[in-house]
């Protein structure tokens, strides 16, 4: 439907997952089999209580095979019951696969392209897409074996009534059908660029969703909405394609739902002199009307909606996942370098110029920084200013629209450099959002620094980290170093602290802290502060507080696109806007 080569790689694997569950198969065609006995008993029993009974004036005859057509009825409704049952079987261990499949895919490139760790078409696929396929393999599952178990009932009862009937009866509904099956390439086809564009759609989201605040305070909205609005726009058109589609479809269920039965009225006459019954007559409209028509029109309405959108997000999961691109395979994982000897500048910005967007205002302008090895940086201004941006410039996170941004002598980047895995061991970002996942105290405190599978550092260091950072209360408190973390059960504060000790221990040797003590009291931010200062390296903190900035060695003042640097002392007479947030930080620890 879709084209070979996707039906190429979903086909394999859909046959070994049947292969795999023969036994809930045949338990599904064991009930619905079933059906096709209360299907044949339906159009039969109407046959013969008319021919063998009203007409022929036995009331009691035609009585006795309406209620062997009624019996039908209900041997259905208790076959129907096992049917979702075995349905289960199949449709949620698929659920299942799928989830395993995404989430390995996820992971693997990952490993494979660092820069793919914040996929949000991974997101889209371990949600909306696995969802989306088991919804579509049930209802598909459902009404094709209603279609097929219904059709042999049906069939078998015309035949044993009339075989002339078939003749009749058929060719307008593989008419219909014919014309159906011409409309599933093109619908398939419309689907995946649906799935496509709901996949750019939702990386696109997740890429502005990161910079809202600075976007907001910076007039970037126009720049932001015209990155989108293609896309929105671009859903729309798919959209109505599918509607026109649609209603071919339906154009084509009319042709074979429709023609059988004013075939068969049309027929009457023929059939008529032709020595067939009223009752045959009827008990052929019933197979029509009450049976055949009706698992038809499901059917064809499933492999219209649920069909080619199941195929499509199986292509989705079937697709390979990208080798790397130098050809070396998947990368192990290994623990990060020891720290870079020092260089001229831990970190270094020359003429950098960043705006969300090419219609929006910059919000650094041509600014040159220079972050001395050791040295302890504290970066204020007002709120939506750009502090947050200077970080991720700092941090690789985002890439300057003019000059260039310098790390230990070498460009900042968001993945480690000669393909290793994890984030790059130059520096560590610590947001306002603390890290802390499900896990022991120890894992959550030494998860920067080691790679998976390498060994951490020992007792001795994560003590040394923990009394740094004066956390030996909120350990015990834990239960320890090997008690396990819930982190709904955090205070902001408390998960701070745990994420402020991971960066103690991580061997990076430059920390950007953008607000990361927010949640801290006074006392508990400067000895976190004093802590990760003496620890060695070079520290960068976005400041909240007027003694976070006093304690720094210099001070970094954003107004704008402006920005002044000096020591707290001298900052006051060269910087209006300094003075003013010094005042106002003093009227506020003084209210």
């Amino acid at each position: 439907m879709t084209g070979g080569g996707a039906w190429g790689r979903v086909a394999p694997e859909g046959r070994r997952f049947l292969r795999g569950r023969r036994g809930a198969v045949g338990r599904l065609a064991a009930w619905s089999l079933l059906e096709s006995a209360h299907t044949f008993l339906g159009g039969y029993g109407v046959a013969r209580a008319l021919d063998d009974g009203f007409l022929a004036g036995r009331t009691a005859a035609g009585l006795g095979w309406l209620a062997a057509a009624g019996a039908g009825a209900l041997l259905g409704g208790f076959a129907l019951r096992g049917v979702f049952a075995a349905l289960a079987d199949l449709v949620e261990p698929l659920r299942d696969g799928l989830v395993r499949r995404a989430v390995r895919q996820a992971l693997d490139r990952a490993v494979t392209d660092p820069a793919a760790a914040g996929d949000t078409g991974a997101v889209s696929r371990l949600t909306q897409q696995t969802e989306m396929a088991r919804d579509s393999f049930a209802g598909l599952v459902l009404t094709a074996r209603s279609f097929v178990f219904t059709a042999v009932g049906a069939l078998a009862g015309m035949a044993a009534l009339a075989p002339v009937l078939l003749l009749v009866v058929l060719p307008p509904l593989l008419l219909g059908l014919a014309a159906f099956l011409a409309t599933l390439r093109p619908l398939a086809a419309v689907q995946r660029r649906s799935l496509d564009t709901d996949e750019a759609l939702a990386d696109r989201v997740g890429t502005l969703a990161g910079g809202l605040r600075d976007i907001a305070a910076c007039g970037g909205r126009a720049a932001a909405q015209a990155r989108v609005e293609p896309l929105i726009a671009g859903q729309e058109r798919l959209a109505r394609t599918l509607a026109g589609w649609a209603a071919l479809r339906t154009l084509a269920l009319g042709t074979a739902g429709r023609l059988p039965v004013i075939a068969l009225l049309a027929a009457t006459p023929w059939l008529l002199g032709r020595g067939i019954t009223a009752g045959t007559l009827a008990g052929g409209l019933t197979y029509l009307v009450q049976s055949l028509l009706p698992a038809l029109n499901s059917l064809m309405t499933a492999l219209g909606s649920a069909g080619t959108r199941l195929l499509v997000v199986l292509e989705r999961f079937a697709a390979p996942v990208a080798p790397d691109p130098a050809g070396h395979g998947p990368v192990t994982p290994h623990r990060p370098p020891p720290p870079r000897p020092r260089t001229r500048a831990a970190a270094e910005l020359r003429g950098v110029t960043f705006a969300y967007g090419p219609g929006a205002a910059p919000v650094l302008d041509d600014l040159d920084l220079v972050v001395r090895p050791g040295e302890h940086l504290a970066v204020v201004g007002p709120s939506g200013i750009g502090k947050s941006t200077l970080t991720a410039l700092l941090a690789g996170m985002l890439s300057p629209d003019a000059g260039s941004v310098l790390v230990g002598g070498e460009a900042a980047r968001r993945e480690p450099a000669h393909g290793a895995a994890g984030p790059d061991p130059r520096r560590t970002l610590l947001p306002q959002q603390a890290y802390v996942f499900t896990g022991t105290v120890r894992e959550n405190l030494t998860h920067l620094a080691a790679a998976p599978g390498a060994p951490g550092p020992g007792d001795a260091e994560v003590r040394r980290a923990v009394g740094a950072l004066g956390l030996d209360d909120l350990v015990a408190k834990l239960g320890g170093l090997d008690a396990e973390v819930s982190p709904r059960l955090l205070s902001r504060g408390e998960s701070q602290q745990l994420a402020l000790a991971a960066a103690y221990l991580s061997p990076a040797p430059l920390l950007l802290l953008d607000e990361a003590t927010c949640h801290l009291d006074p006392a508990a931010e400067e000895r976190a502060e004093r802590a990760l200062a003496e620890r060695g390296g070079t520290l960068v903190v976005v400041a909240h507080r007027v003694s976070s900035a006093a304690r720094a060695d210099r001070v970094l003042v954003l107004d704008g696109t402006r920005a002044v640097c000096g020591t707290h002392e001298e900052l006051p007479a060269r910087s209006p806007l300094y003075r003013d947030l010094v005042g106002r930080w003093h009227r506020t620890s003084d209210e």
